[in-house]
């Protein structure tokens, strides 16, 4: 795994993604600081489009169903590919606190068709009415079910797994818990997008200063009061069910790490590849120049390259022999 510097600098940036990142930072910068609101407030401005995401558009062929966890029945969206080479689990993003699956159609739509893959999107429990451990306790029990019966429910038993910001912790997390509790290492891939591998903070957290980019640092620490409270301990933070940067990293299967350059949680992706890699596992990662938080989800070229690219990751590993 080679990291060109050239990637960081700020002529790597093209002019169409610096427009673009001005145009968000201004209209955020004249929006309300999210660590002023509370996450109620925060979901119902999301569900009525009144975000920086826009309009919220859910695939009317998505079908829902539960599964037994911890906490009671865990929903499941489930959006069908015909003849699937595989099943994605897909875990949303939002900082633990926000987001839920029929949020993520678009995307997950957009991977059934390039990957050719069924998704099932997991909708855990949210803090703060739900603190850690509870969100990634029902990921997996999901993810166990799921090992036990995609054969019957989908028709093939390849998964692969993924997920963005929290979702992507989440999502490690998983990979870490079902291979202790149950020994099972035969996840095909896994796509970890601009995840927080260590949500007390890596330097590139801690060390943020720039407002308006989607994650700021008011809203760091908002996010990580509700999910696991400012009071938790060092060794409470090293964890790996909180933070899979402390894992023990072995048979974890390849992954791809996506992360923008002008993202506060840019280390996340780079201390975690270089570990996959170092516990003996393929991974490889991608560096978006000037991409902020979420950048994906926006409508430029580095965005579409970034899809692209995960979406062929996945169809290639659904699809490889054992």
């Amino acid at each position: 795994m080679h990291i060109d510097p050239e990637l960081f600098t700020d002529s790597a940036v093209t002019d169409e993604t610096r427009a673009f990142v001005e145009q968000i930072r201004d209209r955020l910068l004249t929006e309300p600081p999210l660590a002023n609101a509370t996450p109620d407030q925060v979901r119902a401005a999301r569900r009525a489009g009144d975000s920086v995401f826009g309009p919220v558009i859910q695939y009317p062929r998505a079908r829902t169903f539960r599964v037994p966890g911890p906490g009671g029945e865990i929903p499941l969206r489930v959006i069908d590919a015909d003849d699937p080479a595989g099943v994605y689990v897909h875990i949303h993003g939002g900082g633990w606190v926000l987001g839920a699956a029929d949020l993520s159609d678009v995307g997950n739509l957009a991977m059934m068709h390039a990957a050719g893959v069924t998704v099932v999107s997991i909708d855990y429990r949210l803090a703060p009415e739900h603190p850690y451990p509870a969100g990634p306790d029902d990921c997996v029990a999901a993810a166990e079910w799921l090992i036990d019966n995609a054969s019957d429910e989908f028709g093939t038993d390849r998964l692969t797994i993924g997920g963005e910001s929290a979702g992507a912790n989440l999502a490690a997390s998983v990979l870490l818990a079902v291979r202790d509790r149950t020994g099972f290492t035969d996840w095909r891939a896994a796509n970890l997008v601009y995840g927080s591998y260590f949500p007390p903070g890596t330097p590139s957290v801690k060390n943020w200063t720039i407002r308006g980019l989607v994650l700021d640092p008011a809203s760091l620490v908002w996010f990580a009061d509700h999910y696991f409270g400012s009071s938790a301990t060092l060794a409470d933070a090293m964890d790996p069910h909180l933070s899979p940067l402390y894992g023990d990293l072995s048979d974890m299967p390849p992954a791809l790490f996506t992360v923008g350059t002008w993202d506060p949680l840019v280390d996340d992706s780079l201390f975690m590849a270089c570990r996959w890699v170092a516990a003996e596992n393929k991974a490889e990662l991608a560096l978006y120049p000037g991409g902020i938080h979420a950048f994906d989800a926006f409508p430029i070229p580095i965005a579409a390259q970034a899809r692209d690219r995960m979406h062929a990751f996945i169809k290639d590993h659904s699809s490889a022999p054992r």
